[in-house]
């Protein structure tokens, strides 16, 4: 009759049934994938420490003069510049800003020449002398380039002062031309978001002259 049921036809001898096929290619995907597990948990953070990370971290010693002042410490080997100076030597006079090197808020003066503290490591400075905006002041009297950022009103949010007048006093022994074009190529790695660029402009031309004479 054309309504009767037919039941399945039984598997043959030697022959592989859809189920049992499933379960050998589970079994061997897993096979396969166990000398991965170790790497798959370490992503989802259930591995256990590499040792390796955590000797690579171990603090080294340092050893470098800040403002005038011996410094003995002992720093992260990946530690830059910057963090050190405000976050361990307690300096916040350095600004971190873009933190890429590209707005000039963290300019040092390293053995007179002008970094970019945030993109040098504090382990390449040993045995360097280093100048941040505190150590301009000498004697409780201002540094020219100061009292002339003072003078000519050469800041508004004074945000990146501390780097302008730093990059500003490293120029002064730099070759730098004496026309106003010349100092603004000089100074174009620091960036002044309030746009007080002509006043800061006047400062630096105005220590020029004073430091000259």
């Amino acid at each position: 009759m054309a309504d009767e049921h037919v039941p399945p036809s039984p598997v043959e001898p030697g022959t592989v049934s859809r189920r049992s096929f499933l379960k050998r290619a589970g079994l061997t995907g897993l096979a396969l994938a166990a000398p991965a597990l170790p790497h798959l948990l370490a992503d989802s953070g259930e591995a256990e420490p590499n040792p390796v990370n955590e000797t690579s971290s171990e603090k080294i010693p340092l050893s470098f003069t800040l403002n005038g002042v011996k410094q003995l410490i002992r720093v992260e080997p990946r530690a830059v510049l910057l963090d050190v100076i405000r976050d361990q030597l307690q300096l916040p006079g350095t600004k971190k800003g873009c933190d890429h090197g590209q707005c000039g808020s963290c300019t040092v003066l390293v053995n007179g020449r002008r970094v970019a503290s945030c993109l040098t490591l504090a382990a390449s400075h040993d045995g360097d002398e280093i100048t941040t905006i505190e150590g301009l002041e000498k004697n409780g009297e201002l540094h020219p380039m100061q009292a002339a950022f003072l003078d000519c009103d050469a800041f508004q949010c004074g945000a990146c002062t501390p780097g302008q007048i730093v990059s500003a006093v490293g120029l002064l022994n730099e070759p730098v031309g004496d026309d106003d074009a010349s100092v603004r190529e000089a100074m174009s790695g620091n960036l002044c978001r309030c746009g007080a660029y002509q006043n800061i402009l006047a400062a630096i031309q105005r220590a020029r002259r004073q430091t000259s004479a």
